[in-house]
């Protein structure tokens, strides 16, 4: 195996501040063989696209040796490439070509579960007495058979599927086909750390770590509460999942002590991580999860919501710097899991100028900003018939939730070619027709185009270090009006409005009367005095020394 040394020497140690993410779910990004599937080739391929975009860090969704139960969330190797993506020597030439570019590779790492074909659980269920027999959480049956307690997945469902072949009961937060490792066993935790090793030793920046919060269970597996309010930010309102309060399957004491010894780890590399958190109080599970000796940054759920107002996304960062010592949040507003931000935050027909003032938003917010696939290019949710649909989150919960294939469809690259681009042979998602508009060819010729707008505020946004690492602070501004102020010892302050709905919007922001306008951002916007009036989708920054 050869030993591939990334690119982080010459950068200072907290450069993922300034950074800026962008999430490949490899499945759709670029087919390069004709079987309908993107792969590791297809994503090299386009790697300048993504660093000329203006990203620092490609985040690449699972691409391991898996069934593909979950698409890649079931892993059945943690060291190897699924051959549906490529090999190991493809995933090389990937790292290779990245770090010529300047980018930065992060790779999902799944530590809490694994596929139920994978070797480890397959030992682990023939007996009581084998090896690997604690190497999962296993339980008994109560006196009527029923499951060990009430804990759910998060798929729908109990949490517990019986093995007739150890006569006991196994946990599955997800699938039944992802059982539940035993992180209380010291075997495990230093197997995963391993798994780590193994691709930082293959020159990968960073991980992303999936529910990052699941890999520890309550060892007297007591009964989850009622929850006291319905969690509606991780899972869909019909799902029970939401109905409990998740005390004892998750988000357990020693889960931070585990990340502790990721974090060493990674430090000997100069690697980086990035959390999912998908909890009942997110963000303070974020703040606790992240500093000098734990995670890097985090993200939830909670800007991946169908909630959209200058109020809630002000609460939320607010509320993060109210709890976090040196930590550090990632504001997603759009993933693989969730409704593209377009469709969710702008309903059935949104603007295109949508994208750009959510994305100026994100830019302007205090953390690393981390943009899904396609959502550059403006694209909406595709509605997907359920005769086609993959997910099998939502094939149980149709009609009412139809899982998350809607936001994972085939990019579109090229406009008038089959498939827009993506593949020469039918995809294993269809590619949406309202798509090919937005396609990549179509918007790099377009000046006024999301996609161009992207690459623009990107770059501005670099010229600014305030924007980069300066607390904020918010004004009080009418809604849909998100007002706030960046702070950077030694800089003029930097101040910002963004008019997130459809009606032009004038108002005072008194901050802003002694302020300089701040011209390149790409946003419409003006300022008299200390008026601001901004148009439909509009933004205005400006400085104050």
């Amino acid at each position: 195996m050869p030993t591939i040394q990334n690119n982080l020497a010459h950068l200072p140690a907290d450069w993922w501040r300034s950074a800026v993410i962008y999430q490949v779910y490899p499945r759709s990004f670029l087919d390069s063989n004709g079987d309908g599937i993107g792969d590791l080739p297809g994503i090299t391929s386009k790697l300048d696209y993504i660093a000329a975009l203006g990203a620092d860090i490609v985040w690449i969704s699972p691409f391991f040796t898996s069934p593909m139960k979950d698409f890649g969330y079931d892993v059945a190797d943690f060291c190897d490439v699924d051959p549906m993506f490529g090999s190991l020597a493809d995933f090389d030439r990937l790292v290779a070509r990245a770090h010529e570019l300047g980018l930065k590779v992060m790779i999902d790492q799944v530590l809490s579960h694994s596929s139920d074909v994978h070797p480890w659980f397959v030992e682990s269920r023939s007996s009581r007495d084998n090896a690997k027999a604690d190497w999962y959480v296993w339980a008994d049956q109560k006196p009527d058979g029923t499951a060990p307690n009430n804990w759910l997945s998060v798929f729908g469902g109990s949490a517990w599927q019986w093995e007739p072949r150890r006569g006991q009961y196994f946990l599955h937060d997800f699938l039944a086909s992802q059982p539940d490792l035993n992180f209380h066993n010291p075997a495990v935790q230093q197997a995963q750390l391993d798994n780590l090793r193994f691709w930082l030793e293959r020159g990968v920046d960073g991980f992303r770590f999936d529910s990052c919060n699941f890999p520890y269970h309550d060892q007297l597996l007591r009964d989850n509460p009622p929850a006291a309010q319905r969690d509606a930010s991780s899972v869909s309102a019909i799902n029970p999942y939401g109905m409990q309060a998740h005390v004892y399957d998750k988000t357990q004491p020693e889960n931070i002590a585990y990340l502790q010894r990721v974090r060493a780890v990674l430090d000997e590399y100069q690697a980086i991580s990035i959390g999912e958190v998908g909890d009942d109080n997110a963000l303070a599970t974020m703040a606790a999860y992240t500093g000098a000796d734990k995670l890097h940054m985090a993200y939830s759920f909670n800007l991946l919501t169908a909630e959209f107002s200058a109020a809630h996304i002000r609460t939320q960062v607010e509320e993060f710097e109210a709890q976090v010592a040196d930590g550090w949040a990632s504001w997603s507003v759009g993933n693989h899991d969730s409704v593209r931000v377009m469709t969710r935050w702008g309903g059935q027909n949104p603007s295109p100028s949508l994208a750009k003032v959510v994305l100026a938003v994100q830019a302007a917010l205090k953390g690393t900003p981390c943009l899904y696939q396609g959502d550059e290019l403006a694209l909406t949710e595709a509605d997907i018939p359920f005769e086609a649909l993959q997910d099998p989150y939502g094939i149980p919960f149709w009609p009412q939730f139809k899982g998350r294939d809607g936001c994972r469809t085939p990019m579109p690259w090229v406009a008038d070619a089959p498939h827009g681009g993506f593949s020469s042979a039918k995809p294993w998602l269809p590619v949406p027709p309202e798509h090919l508009a937005r396609a990549v060819d179509v918007e790099e010729r377009d000046s006024a185009s999301p996609l161009t707008f992207a690459q623009n505020i990107l770059a501005w946004r670099r010229t600014l270090p305030q924007l980069l690492r300066g607390d904020i602070v918010f004004f009080d501004a009418p809604e849909p009006v998100l007002a706030l102020r960046r702070d950077l010892p030694g800089h003029p302050s930097v101040l910002a409005a963004f008019n997130l709905g459809t009606e032009t919007v004038t108002f005072d922001l008194p901050a802003a009367a002694a302020a300089a306008d701040l011209a390149g951002h790409g946003l419409p916007g003006s300022k008299d005095g200390q008026q601001i009036s901004l148009p439909p989708h509009g933004g205005w920054f400006g400085t104050l020394a």
